[in-house]
């Protein structure tokens, strides 16, 4: 007489071995699914990255190895591009004018949106009051360059006014080399600093209360919590700040536009203005789009840094 299996002495058990595989195909059913539909949902969008995004940015590659004038086609040269600049002093000269910009418009920028998210965390808890504050951000930044360019005229501009009642020398804000690139740096401060001290509220409600009871029982100074709790606890949502911040003020270019043009004497020619004049000013679209790839490449080592070195994807919540 052949020797039965458990399985086989257990009707029971043969019964519920089919059933016990019916909830992990149910729950595989159930991902399929709303992969599906998350995937409709962003459709439309992927279009749009594709036609306005990927595809001109393949091209702008393709284009930066070629010598092309809008009236003609393009002629492959290689990588002439890149070498020439090496000894095109605009472009050192561009770098080096975007360098202090970024420098001065992150440094401010940073600092006071920090002291305004803590202080509409700790003292503002007015609606109206937050609101108020991204006020600037909502105003197009062509419109707020216009209207600090005519406040800070130096002729007839308020500010101007205003020193020289105070017996002080009038200043020529932007058509000056020392004020032209301090004073866009401000325009951009005044304007952005609202929303990133938002960006950085957001960040200081994720952090839990208990955390500074705890700090509060043990005696420790605001000074102490802010430094030892607020910062590091704060520290993702500050790399993202900085990325943001750094890869936008890389990119500034209306504000320029609009009030120096890059003068006085290249003073303000940033990088993104050199890159407007060389292909819509001197119509050469294949070393203009040779200059946007090392930009690209640059905000793209920057975004690498912050992110790597600042450990802004780790929390110390976690």
């Amino acid at each position: 007489m052949t020797t039965l299996t458990k399985q086989q002495q257990n009707p029971a058990a043969r019964a519920r071995r089919p059933k016990a595989a019916q909830p992990a195909r149910t729950s595989r059913l159930r991902r399929l699914g709303d992969l599906k539909m998350a995937l409709l949902f962003i459709f439309p969008a992927m279009i749009g990255f594709v036609l306005f995004y990927l595809v001109p940015t393949i091209r702008g590659v393709y284009l930066s190895f070629t010598e092309y004038s809008i009236l003609g086609d393009p002629t492959w040269i290689g990588i002439k591009n890149y070498t020439a600049m090496l000894g095109d002093e605009l472009f050192w000269n561009a770098m080096g004018v975007t360098l202090q910009y970024v420098g001065l418009n992150i440094g401010f920028q940073t600092v006071i949106a920090l002291g305004l998210a803590l202080l509409m965390h700790r003292v503002a808890k007015s609606t109206f009051i937050r609101g108020a504050l991204l006020l600037p951000f909502l105003v197009a930044n062509v419109i707020v360059a216009l209207l600090w360019f005519w406040m800070l005229d130096y002729q007839i501009g308020i500010v101007n006014e205003i020193i020289n009642w105070m017996g002080l020398p009038r200043i020529a804000f932007f058509g000056s080399e020392q004020w032209a690139i301090p004073t866009i740096a401000a325009v951009n401060v005044w304007r952005h600093m609202g929303y990133t001290a938002l960006l950085i509220f957001a960040g200081l409600q994720s952090i839990p209360n208990h955390v500074y009871e705890v700090a509060s029982l043990d005696g420790a100074s605001p000074t102490r919590t802010f430094w030892s709790i607020t910062m590091p606890l704060l520290r993702p949502v500050m790399v993202l700040v900085l990325v943001v911040t750094v890869i936008g003020s890389f990119q500034v270019f209306d504000t320029v536009a609009v009030t120096t043009g890059g003068g006085p004497i290249n003073a303000s020619r940033v990088i993104q203005m050199y890159i407007y004049q060389k292909a819509f000013g001197e119509s050469d679209f294949g070393y203009a789009s040779a200059l946007s790839v090392i930009l690209f490449l640059i905000l793209a080592l920057v975004a690498f840094v912050q992110m790597k070195f600042l450990k802004g994807n780790e929390s110390d919540l976690d």
